[in-house]
């Protein structure tokens, strides 16, 4: 397990001033990921290895790619913020982060090629980049899903972000790979400034592509290269996510059939509209959005349902800017909104809510303890109701002060009140006594 910076860079801040550690970092992580590499023989190299960046999106792609390639004959490996797969074999991600570092993913990929897989999905985040945790993958292809404002405080600007972005479209343009495939949205400015890479192929695609596009609250199909596609998840966004996964694998020779057969069969993706049933007459779903866009998507794709929102996610010490921004598209959204808290770190979880509140214009119900606003909210839901616990997805734990981590999951624990709530109307309404 990953448990923050190596020693060697804990020590070297505990006896030298930051102004001097601080440029070094850079050589430091730079030379780790090489010395990784190269410790495992550079496997990549001998991997067919297939990058997901993006601001959103980013896993469902992955998961889609990786079922893709599956139906297709292909042994696959997959690396995301969800999970680790090599094959058949799966393990839940519990690193809290979605690219781990200290030689983990060379480490992994040896791994893979040990165990036969000749495709790697690798779902790659800015934050990766900025330790390097992106070299020496050896790209063959890259999907990048869409841009949005995010992790400012942690680049330090929006441009930086999106540069961190273009250095995972550089580390393709760079693989000594013969193929390079670059897939990139032209529904963003910087997504479709990317189509411009030096790369073999760069395939642009967009929601003009979605043609007999056909979207409920269940399912999503639209047609492409007259081919129906039918998926099993809502939200026209999944409609793009699905196309952006066909292209890529289109360009590495899989028919646009075999996918549209994977994508109808995909089960569900955890933390990703992931619907919760335990026997209600309501429907409940966990997603991980965390940007006022995301969240948007994730409710318009409920059009006809009332909405109970569960909203905590605006992380400690980061993006403050959007925290007034996703109270008021809950509040414009919902019928009705609960804040509560989410991952405060070292920052007073109360104040978080409190700049979430200020967005809205009815007063919201402030629960701080995430389980009790889960519990109010499932007791709130009536008949064709919707309760939406939105933020964690999978996060495995909640991140409190001076590092500490409390086990979680927002899906464990909905499915525990859920079937609390079951017990309690049980009790209260017992069966009849035959006359």
């Amino acid at each position: 397990m990953y448990e923050g910076a190596p020693l060697i860079v804990r020590v070297l801040k505990k006896i030298l001033p930051e102004p001097v550690v601080r440029p070094l970092l850079p050589l430091y992580h730079r030379a780790l990921a090489f010395l990784s590499a190269l410790s495992y023989g550079f496997p990549a190299r001998r991997l067919i290895v297939m990058g997901v960046t993006g601001t959103k999106g980013k896993s469902t792609v992955a998961e889609m790619l990786f079922a893709i390639l599956t139906a297709s004959g292909k042994k696959v490996a997959l690396a995301s913020t969800i999970r680790f797969a090599i094959g058949e074999e799966s393990e839940p991600n519990r690193f809290k982060m979605t690219t781990p570092g200290r030689g983990f993913m060379q480490a992994f990929m040896h791994r893979a090629l040990a165990a036969g897989c000749t495709h790697v999905v690798v779902e790659i985040t800015s934050e990766a980049v900025l330790q390097y945790r992106h070299q020496f993958l050896a790209l063959d292809g890259l999907v990048v899903t869409n841009i949005q404002r995010e992790h400012i405080e942690r680049h330090g600007s929006f441009e930086k972000y999106v540069a961190a972005k273009r250095s995972i479209v550089r580390a393709l343009e760079c693989s000594t790979k013969p193929t390079r495939v670059l897939v990139a949205s032209r529904d963003t400015p910087e997504t479709n400034a990317f189509l411009k890479a030096r790369v073999p192929r760069a395939i642009g695609f967009d929601a003009q592509e979605l043609t007999k596009l056909v979207a409920d609250d269940a399912h999503v199909s639209f047609e492409y290269a007259q081919v129906p596609i039918a998926l099993p998840l809502p939200g026209v966004f999944n409609a793009l996510n699905a196309l952006a996964a066909i292209k890529l694998c289109a360009a590495f020779g899989v028919p646009v059939t075999t996918a549209a057969q994977a994508l109808s069969t995909l089960s569900h993706i955890p933390g990703r509209v992931e619907r919760i049933e335990e026997g209600q007459d309501f429907l409940v779903v966990v997603d991980y959005a965390h940007t006022p866009d995301s969240l948007s998507a994730l409710y318009s794709a409920f059009p006809n349902r009332r909405k109970i929102c569960v909203l905590g996610n605006t992380g400690g010490g980061r993006d403050v800017w959007k925290r007034p921004a996703m109270g008021r598209v809950a509040d414009e959204a919902c019928g009705e909104v609960i804040l509560t808290n989410e991952d405060p770190y070292d920052e007073d979880p109360r104040a978080i809510v409190d700049a979430m509140a200020r967005g809205m214009t009815r007063p919201p119900q402030i629960i701080m303890d995430r389980r009790e606003a889960i519990r109010v909210a499932l007791a709130l839901a009536q008949e064709d109701d919707m309760v939406l616990v939105s933020g964690k997805g999978t996060d495995p734990f909640i991140m409190g002060p001076h590092g500490t981590k409390t086990p979680w999951s927002d899906a464990a624990v909905t499915r525990e009140e859920l079937t609390r709530l079951r017990q309690e109307k049980n009790r209260r309404t017992p069966d009849r006594m035959p006359l």
